[in-house]
């Protein structure tokens, strides 16, 4: 780590997420599990300098001076990629205003719907990095090297953007020979492999303390490639690393089903959805203002409330889970539950959590960003041709619960007793 690193960690806006917990609510049902996304954004910088290392060699074009420049710029986005995470993780994303309230280029949030679309935590990132204070410490410790915040906003979003306040873009960065790098490198920050996820898994596995999130790190590490295909430089892994990849990737999956699905931590995140639609909170879309938010505050806010939602909250008086059912590939029927339940006038909330193998596969971005490498055979194929992972969990895990107040457990039990459930439910 080097002294200009270290007054991009020492900023505002990096400290700010040793307050914000990686997990949100998952302390409720894992205790260990406290870390903070501060410690998530060092690991994922260290996990894409051990990528970026791997994949150079394997880079002809790569220019020597440029090579050290884009380094410096992926160990930049990798750590700020969550730079803009709210408050108790992605419930609250919810409470965001609109994204053209935030002052940030049409082209740089990827928005051409006027900026009526509800801002994300990516948004936020953008905005810290281009409009904060952050910007200012960034264009001053790199500007030497000739990295700018907006070559690491590009590898964050994954799209070139114009430089402020100079002339040019990021493809003076990133085009290199007449290939443009960015999606190669856009890949080591966010992607089906990326230096994020195989942080995130091992660390959360390992404060939840479960072993579904562990994987065979340094193999896949050392089995990354850059392949040249129809013309673009793509993320890909040799052949003989593709079990290594399943493991990762089905750590990944049974994480969501196992700990980031847990249905205490679900309960949680209702009960404070249900706060913030009564209305009485916002996340400000100012930069200062949004700075000084973090799992404290809004904490503080909730035990200031008078709100029975936020008394649950604070007081970690979770719901009793009734009744949990696991679908695949098709949805439940839960009329007839809700049905008794409001024949009995007891209070109730459902929830419905949809675990999917892979975002990547059948979905509109397709698997043409990581390809997998047969040297002696001299081809690379699409990982969802290579190996038949996907097809077998193309299906999604759709997990159905109902939840009612302790003091109606029993009764609710008792109503449901002759309802016809699926095959597979089973009560709380």
């Amino acid at each position: 780590m080097t002294l200009n690193e270290l007054k991009v960690i020492d900023s505002r806006p990096f400290q700010r997420l040793r307050n914000i917990k990686q997990l949100g609510f998952s302390e409720m049902a894992f205790p260990g599990a406290t870390h903070s996304r501060y410690a998530h954004g060092l690991g994922a910088m260290h996990m894409a300098s051990r990528i970026y290392d791997r994949l150079l060699p394997t880079i002809p074009l790569m220019l020597k001076e440029k090579a050290q420049v884009l380094r410096q710029a992926v160990r930049l986005a990798c750590l700020l990629h969550d730079l803009g995470h709210p408050p108790l993780s992605h419930v609250s994303e919810r409470v965001m205003p609109k994204v053209y309230l935030l002052g940030l280029d049409a082209a740089a949030v990827g928005d051409d719907g006027g900026g009526q679309r509800q801002a994300s935590h990516e948004d936020y990132t953008l905005l810290l990095l281009l409009h904060s204070e952050l910007t200012a410490i960034l264009t001053e410790q790199f500007k030497d090297l000739g990295v700018a915040p907006e070559d690491v906003a590009a590898l964050i979003c994954g799209r070139h953007m114009a430089y402020r306040g100079r002339k040019g873009s990021t493809h003076d960065l990133f085009v290199i020979a007449g290939y443009d790098v960015l999606p190669l490198l856009h890949s080591v920050v966010s992607s089906e492999l990326d230096a994020d996820r195989m942080d995130y898994l091992r660390r959360d596995a390992y404060y939840c303390g479960v072993s579904y999130g562990n994987y065979d790190h340094v193999w896949l590490c050392n089995n990354l490639t850059c392949v040249e295909h129809d013309n673009q430089l793509t993320l890909g892994i040799l052949h003989k690393a593709v079990w290594g990849f399943e493991n990762f990737i089905l750590a990944r999956y049974h994480m969501f089903l196992a700990v980031y699905y847990h249905h205490t931590t679900v309960c949680f995140d209702h009960l404070l959805g249900a706060w913030y639609e009564e209305g009485k909170y916002r996340l400000p879309h100012d930069v200062q203002a949004y700075l000084d938010t973090d799992d404290i505050s809004l904490i503080s806010m909730l035990r200031q409330s008078s709100s029975p939602w936020a008394k649950h909250v604070v007081q970690r008086k979770a719901w009793r889970m009734v009744v949990e059912t696991h679908d695949f590939g098709q949805g439940y029927d839960d009329s007839k539950l809700k049905e008794r339940l409001d024949s009995h006038a007891i209070p109730y909330f459902t929830t419905h959590s949809e675990g999917l193998l892979s975002r990547y596969f059948n979905g509109s971005q397709g698997l043409d960003s990581l390809l997998v490498l047969e040297p002696e055979r001299g081809r690379a194929r699409k990982i969802s041709a290579y190996t038949p992972l996907y097809e077998r969990f193309r299906d999604r895990a759709n997990i159905f619960r109902i939840y009612c107040p302790p003091e109606h457990y029993a009764a609710a039990r008792r109503c449901l007793q002759d309802v016809g459930t699926q095959e597979g439910a089973r009560s709380g």
